[in-house]
């Protein structure tokens, strides 16, 4: 089990396969992309921002110590 996780670590750890620069999309392409991508990623923060602030209203309301416990 031990060497899996080894291994997968050293497949996250080479940057032989990230591409670096010269990309097939062009630079106006690529940075509308990365705009778009920036608005989804900022709208699931945000829902999941307002999820957990729900969940931490109703559990501190449901977290009421009743006399000694």
């Amino acid at each position: 089990m031990a060497d899996s996780s080894r291994a997968q670590r050293k497949k996250i750890g080479k940057t032989e396969d990230i591409p670096r620069g010269g990309g097939s999309l062009p630079s106006s392409e690529l940075a509308k992309k990365g705009e778009k991508i920036k608005k989804d990623l900022d709208k699931l923060l945000d829902e999941i921002d307002d999820l957990l602030e729900e969940n931490a209203e109703e559990f501190v309301r449901n977290y009421v110590q009743k006399g000694g416990q």
